[in-house]
């Protein structure tokens, strides 16, 4: 009974206090005669008006004073929105939402703050914007993904919301990153054919080595997974694994998260050969030219990567006649009961088309006509596969990029027009080098280089080298424009004056050159250009203590001081597939110069040969040879300014740089001055570093070289051939191709100087 009478006093309360309770009643249309805006404090009234579906002199009524609130709600900016109504007077009353005046982190180390607070804008959280704390729990499931991208998946994020005058909060996110987790175990299950050894081996990402602070290839990334899992499955597909698959992946995390283990689970299949290639379709009826294409063989095991190679070459190769949507595809029958298949290449060259227009982007500070002169594809003209491209690798060659890509888009509404789009990222092609030393030698030297590749825009290059040291000082001025001429003629000019002193007392010999030259190149294939070119230098000869005995003899025929007028001519060809890493491909270079005025008289030419093999996936064997030859003319002798120089890293590792005697020098006792002739052998394997994944940018190698110098008058013997081997560390850094050596000699002179440790910036061999 108690019970029941509580409820009742209980229920008689709540019915008073909803009799007090205003009827509520519908809105009277009326005409609005002005409309007020109250309680803005950064926001513009105009905005307010712009976004209201009511003006002055409209009708009024509950429908638009519904509208008129859900669209200013909608503009964010507000936390409160009330309209009163009085009078035909509208007064629009709004508590605006606060504004972010400052973002700011601590703790971060793995991320720049600038890449955080990119991120964060990204969500719609940033400087200026307006404060919605629902996005603070967003905000902080966004860093949380961020450091999870990079293995941090221990990271914490605490918010700090501090409000400020003017209706502003500052935000303060405080990370605690946490230590990397690193991949523990990566197993693959189901695997017979082939070791797990072998097949995770193929990976980018493992379980680390003692260079994983540098790779990181122990830090886990669904991304590296993904590549990882469609390069298993292209290992298998590669050897006749027709219906290999991936069953699952699984990825877990310690409690601690600190450890991932990764498991792979596949099914291998049945291993079949290739019976038979058919050709089914429309060829255009060059049956013939497209099967001497076919790079799948009958017999040997199915290869997805030849399968694709072909489709690609057949499609290309349609390209070559215009049919721009040309489609190839590989249909392969399968008999299981032989395990044998059957590829039928079905294609369908569609229609023809020309090319509309050709249009570039991304190049911010390079000129158009720097990107547009290197096509080979014209606008106007059909559509051609192997001119389009020729022309984006030769954008690419330009070295003044990053990436290079170029996309075909059909034209709306002209089914025979495609337009080209190719879309380049720039990269940094000027280098500035500053530097100074103290030796016992040189004395106090300063060193100043610089160079860009591309200066302003232009696809012309500027280079200026000055070395201050007492022993040798140079200053070097050149510039080569790549393009003189609308037909791709290049003009490199060159001044420059070197002072040689080899010992720093002031009364002892030096020699100086003053000179200048230009050379054109003349562009005969893509791969292949000549070079013309004339030069003036003048040598001067400083008499003084301790002048070498070939010294005395030049001056002697020549005086200290003589005059050159060589002309030059060379020829060169470039197919690798990479200047920096190449792994396959070959070098041929080839040069002259004859002095055919002044005081001096004299040939020297150069042959130089390079071969690169790929061995595997990771593994190039390279091969590089070079000779030289100079005599002189007109009944003269050689000059010994000309004589070549051998010894050191690009020829003889293991010996010091320029070292190597003739073998008149030899049995005179005599230090080096170099030699008419000259021979160069060096054979490399190189391969990733250990421990360092499959990063082609940091490699070491194993070398042997063997090299020699020869006078004007000695015969080339293989057995006064130095020789050494070793092994080094090649890595491209930002500053340039680095190599490391560590060499030991196989053959040597007594007297020879050997350095067993060098180091260089440049290039391969």
């Amino acid at each position: 009974m108690e019970l029941n009478r509580s409820f009742v006093r209980g229920l008689s309360v709540v019915i008073s206090a909803l009799a007090m309770l205003p009827v509520a009643e519908a809105l009277e249309p009326f005409s609005v005669k002005d409309i007020r805006v109250e309680g803005l404090q950064r926001v513009e009234a105009g905005t307010i008006f712009a976004s209201m579906p009511v003006r002055v002199g409209d009708t009024y009524s509950d429908e638009k004073a519904a509208a008129a609130i859900k669209s200013l709600f909608a503009l964010g900016l507000f936390k409160d929105v009330r309209i009163e109504a009085k009078d035909g007077v509208l007064v629009v009353l709004v508590e605006e939402r606060p504004s972010v005046a400052e973002v700011d982190f601590s703790g971060t180390k793995e991320f720049e703050k600038d890449v955080l607070k990119k991120a964060l804008k990204d969500i719609g959280l940033g400087e200026g914007r307006p404060f919605d704390k629902a996005l603070v729990d967003k905000a902080e499931q966004e860093l949380k993904r961020q450091y999870i991208s990079r293995s941090l998946y221990a990271v914490e994020v605490v918010t700090t919301i501090t409000p400020i005058e003017r209706n502003r909060v500052n935000l303060s996110f405080a990370v605690i990153e946490g230590e990397t987790a690193k991949i523990n175990s990566i197993k693959i299950v189901g695997n017979s054919t082939f070791s797990e050894s072998t097949l995770t081996g193929l990976f980018d990402q493992d379980t680390g080595g003692w260079l994983s602070w540098y790779t990181k290839s122990n830090r886990y990334s669904r991304a590296k997974l993904n590549a990882d899992i469609e390069t298993l499955r292209s290992y298998y597909l590669s050897r006749g694994f027709l219906e290999f698959k991936v069953d699952s992946t699984q990825v877990a995390i310690s409690p601690n998260k600190q450890d991932i283990d990764i498991s792979i689970s596949v099914t291998e299949g049945e291993r079949f050969v290739v019976s038979k290639i058919r050709l089914a379709g429309n060829y255009l009826g060059k049956e013939e030219e497209f099967q001497a294409l076919i790079a799948i063989k009958a017999g040997d095991a199915y290869n997805a990567d030849q399968v694709a190679q072909t489709t690609k070459a057949f499609t290309d190769y349609f390209g070559n006649f215009g049919y721009a949507f040309a489609r190839t595809e590989a249909v392969p029958e399968i008999d299981r009961g032989t395990n044998r298949v059957e590829i039928t290449l079905q294609s369908e060259p569609s229609r023809r088309a020309y090319v509309r227009r050709i249009n570039v982007a991304g190049n911010d500070r390079t000129r158009d006509e720097v990107i547009r002169r290197e096509f080979r594809q014209l606008e106007a003209a059909w559509y051609d596969g192997e001119k389009i491209r020729q022309s984006r690798n030769r954008v690419d060659r330009l070295g003044y990029f990053k990436e290079v890509s170029l996309d075909t888009q059909e034209v709306p509404g002209s089914p025979d027009q495609v337009d080209l789009t190719v879309t380049v990222a720039e990269k940094p092609t000027g280098s500035l080098s500053l530097g100074a030393g103290v030796s016992s030698s040189d004395g106090l030297g300063l060193m100043f280089g610089f160079k860009q590749d591309n200066a302003f825009g232009s696809g012309s290059s500027l280079g200026v080298e000055l070395n201050t040291s007492k022993v040798n000082r140079t200053i070097v001025f050149n510039t080569t424009n790549p393009y003189v001429t609308d037909d791709g003629v290049s003009r490199t000019i060159d001044l420059y004056q070197r002072n040689t002193k080899p010992y720093t007392d002031l009364d002892s010999y030096s020699i100086e050159t003053v000179g200048t030259s230009v050379r054109y190149g003349i562009p005969i294939t893509d791969l292949d250009t000549v070079y013309l070119g004339v030069g003036v230098d003048r040598t001067t000869i400083v008499p003084g203590t301790l002048l070498p005995a070939v010294y005395k003899d030049f001056a002697t025929e020549f005086g200290y001081t003589s005059n050159a007028v060589p002309l030059t001519v060379g020829w060169a060809r470039d197919s690798r597939d990479s200047a920096l890493v190449p792994s396959t491909g070959k070098v041929i270079r080839t040069s002259g110069e004859w002095s055919v005025a002044g005081e001096l008289r004299y040939a020297r030419g150069t042959v130089q040969y390079q071969q690169y093999y790929p061995v595997s996936k990771k593994v190039t064997a390279a091969f590089n040879s070079d000779f030289s030859l100079g005599a002189g003319t007109n009944g003269l002798s050689y000059p010994v300014f000309k004589n070549f120089y051998s010894g050191g890293l690009g020829s003889v590792r293991g010996f010091e740089q320029g070292s190597l005697t003739t073998a008149a020098q030899r049995a005179a006792g005599l230090t080096a001055t170099g030699g008419a002739k000259k021979v160069t052998f060096n054979a490399e394997l190189l391969s990733p570093l250990p421990g360092g994944g499959n990063d082609r940018t940091l490699r070491m190698y194993g070398f042997v070289d063997a090299g020699g110098i020869y006078g004007a008058d000695e015969t080339v013997q293989l057995g006064d051939l130095r020789s050494s081997f070793g092994i080094g560390i090649s890595w491209i850094s930002p500053v340039g191709p680095l190599r490391l050596a560590f060499a030991r000699p196989l053959s040597k002179f007594d007297g020879d100087k050997l350095q067993g440790i060098q180091f260089q910036i440049g290039t391969a061999f």
